[in-house]
């Protein structure tokens, strides 16, 4: 059985490769969820929903007379879906696009959702943003009060569960953090996001939970990996009866990632970009 480490040797991300800018769907390169789900004690019945929701800022294609087309994109891929699809093998892919003609941005939104939903194993919903409709695009801060002005000493910077602490009475709220990092496991370069948690359970010591999320600092994990493995973490470590994570990273490339999890029947939030995004 091909380990994720030998299919990641495999993968575009972190080698020189061509950039084709001639439409071809088989640049996309799925890699599956299960192994790094199953270090985290995660099996076949998940203890979420939720979707990983992405952008694309830099789509564009040729119309039938040969005139250039932009757009944004919107890919929501499921997470139950088997697998996900490499970063750089999304941006070979829509690149791909670039010297090919297509009818009209319909044709391309449902090529894009074709190949997608081929490579993960699940339907992807696809959204096409028209030239027209950027003016229309709107920017908002993720859900949440605000932790990264507690006082806190920071001394670790590798991921400390430890950190993780909750007691007393149930309460409901929503914090929100713009201190996280993490490294792509594959190139070592830094990936930042915003994060809201909304949680029901014993009230979270928010240091503690600061200092959780800054330890993810020289941690090399994929987006949804890490988003997967803080979830895990609160919901042991705090106790939490209902917990919504949703994380916006920062564009790489053209592309944002922003996995969303949640346990309590909370729909998939609209796709809007933050600040930093």
């Amino acid at each position: 059985m091909t380990t994720l480490g030998e299919k990641l040797a495999a993968a575009p991300l972190g080698h020189a490769t061509a950039y084709p800018d001639t439409y071809d769907a088989a640049l996309l390169f799925p890699l599956p969820r299960a192994p790094q789900r199953a270090e985290l004690g995660i099996g076949a019945e998940l203890p979420f929903d939720g979707a990983d929701v992405w952008t694309a800022y830099e789509h564009t294609w040729l119309d039938l007379t040969g005139k250039p087309v932009v757009a944004m994109l919107s890919l929501t891929v499921p997470a139950t879906s088997p697998a996900i699809v490499e970063s750089k093998s999304v941006k070979l892919y829509l690149g791909s696009f670039a010297q090919s003609s297509f009818a009209d941005g319909g044709d391309v939104a449902a090529r894009v959702e074709r190949d997608l939903s081929a490579a993960t194993g699940a339907p992807v919903a696809v959204a096409l943003v028209p030239q027209r409709a950027f003016r229309e695009a709107r920017i908002a801060q993720p859900a949440g009060e605000s932790i990264d002005r507690i006082e806190a000493t920071i001394d670790r910077y590798d991921v400390a569960p430890a950190f993780l602490r909750a007691s007393g009475d149930e309460v409901r709220e929503t914090l929100r953090t713009d201190l996280f990092r993490s490294l792509c496991p594959v190139t070592g370069q830094p990936d930042y996001a915003s994060l809201s948690i909304g949680y029901a359970g014993p009230r979270i010591d928010r240091a503690g939970l600061l200092r959780y999320v800054v330890s993810y600092r020289l941690h090399a994990g994929f987006h949804e990996h890490c988003v997967e493995r803080i979830f895990t973490d609160l919901v042991e470590r705090c106790q939490c009866r209902e917990l919504t994570i949703e994380a916006r990273f920062t564009r790489r490339g053209g592309l944002d990632i922003n996995p969303f999890r949640t346990n309590a029947g909370v729909p998939v939030p609209a796709n809007v970009r933050t600040p930093r995004q």
